[in-house]
């Protein structure tokens, strides 16, 4: 049994090694299907919950010691991976909802599980209310008694790093409550310790942490896992084992990349906001965050990625990605270099008032700080706003 006393650093070593024998590397199983001696043998593994040793679609012995390690960093019970991180949210929500369910999600929330919410879910009789995340008591009342099946919230949200409280959510009754935490990754918060009932992931981000794996994963009860592996192998959107491969990988060392990064973007962060040309900067940890408090009650640290607004809008922001030298245009996170995007450019969904609602503005630039030293970071930005 594992060590609830070990810290994240030791379980990112120690966790998920059940298929790897004496090798210490993870050890990939590309197989799609396995032998078995007997059709006894097959027929018993087509009766249980998740073989990991019938057909790939089920799941496997590389994938399984992926989802072991995510629910040993979680404090879970079980976890189970997917194809990606949408792969994820959509296998939570249309597993525990049925046509006439309602869910209640933070307006705060990244774009695409947005439509997935706004646009995919009302055709299958799914209502949906969105509420503001950063209002607890908001987000309790919109709950629905008997009807509300889930609640989703993003924290921290993209792109502006807004913020939920976890114990608020945790209170809730009835519905299922559903965190994503993406942004944070389980060194830097356990939403289950506050009672939520899911944290899910796109590991592909910080999880992974390399930028050549796609997943998703979530953790949580093992009844509940069962369930939404069920709904999740008939509808194929299981993870491949190659991935869980190299998410494997970047587990051993997610504890140390994500305590330097966060270093460094606490460091720039505040570099940003002394900066004449920076209209603001959105970081959980600076002082300056508004919800700065609980952040510091809920998380280890401040997280990897830096919201900042350039003065002169949209033109402004443009110029200084292209000016950077470090920084790389990119739309992912959480990898070992440091990536911009500019969210507004992926906002067309959005009305002008949502969007000014969500703090994307023209000028807003977000930065996923990578393992470059802060020293070259600093300077590079530097120069790119001076210019």
């Amino acid at each position: 049994m594992p060590d609830p006393r070990r810290h994240a650093d030791t379980v990112a070593l120690t966790a998920g090694r059940g298929a790897s024998g004496s090798s210490l590397a993870p050890v990939l199983f590309p197989s799609t299907a396995y032998e078995t001696a007997t059709v006894a043998e097959q027929a018993a593994l087509v009766a249980q919950a998740r073989p990991d040793t019938l057909y790939a679609r089920f799941g496997s012995p590389t994938v399984r010691d992926l989802e072991a390690a995510v629910a040993e960093l979680e404090g879970a019970e079980a976890a189970l991976a997917s194809a990606s991180g949408m792969g994820t949210l959509a296998t939570v929500l249309l597993g525990l909802c049925s046509s006439g369910d309602h869910v209640v999600a933070s307006r705060q929330i990244f774009s695409v599980t947005y439509g997935l919410l706004a646009m995919h879910l009302p055709r299958f009789g799914i209502d949906v209310t969105f509420v503001d995340g950063t209002d607890a008591e908001a987000i309790a009342a919109a709950v629905i008694p008997g009807r509300t099946q889930v609640v989703l919230v993003e924290t921290p949200a993209n792109p502006a790093l807004t913020l939920v409280d976890l114990e608020a959510i945790g209170a809730i009754s009835g519905p299922f409550t559903v965190v994503d935490s993406t942004f944070a990754t389980p060194v830097v918060q356990r939403p289950l310790e506050h009672g939520v009932d899911l944290v899910v992931h796109s590991a592909t981000k910080a999880i992974a942490g390399h930028n050549d794996a796609l997943l998703g994963v979530v953790a949580g009860s093992a009844e509940l896992i069962d369930v939404l592996w069920g709904w999740q192998s008939a509808m194929g959107a299981s993870a491949s084992p190659f991935d869980a491969w190299n998410a494997l990988r970047g587990i051993r060392t997610l504890p140390v990349r994500v305590a330097r990064q966060a270093d460094t973007a606490l460091r720039l962060a505040r570099f940003l906001e002394a900066h004449p040309r920076v209209a603001s900067v959105s970081y959980p940890f600076l002082e300056s965050h508004p919800q700065h408090d609980l952040a510091r009650r809920q998380m280890a640290n401040g997280g990897t990625v830096v919201a900042f607004e350039v003065e002169g809008g949209a033109a402004a922001a443009e110029a200084l990605m292209a000016r950077s030298q470090l920084g790389r245009i990119a739309l992912s996170l959480g990898g070992p270099e440091t990536l911009l995007t500019h969210p507004a450019t992926f906002a067309a969904r959005y009305s002008p008032a949502e969007r000014a609602e969500l703090g994307i503005t023209d000028g807003l630039v977000r930065m996923s700080v990578g393992l470059e030293h802060p020293d070259d970071l600093e300077a590079d930005l530097a120069q790119a706003l001076e210019a």
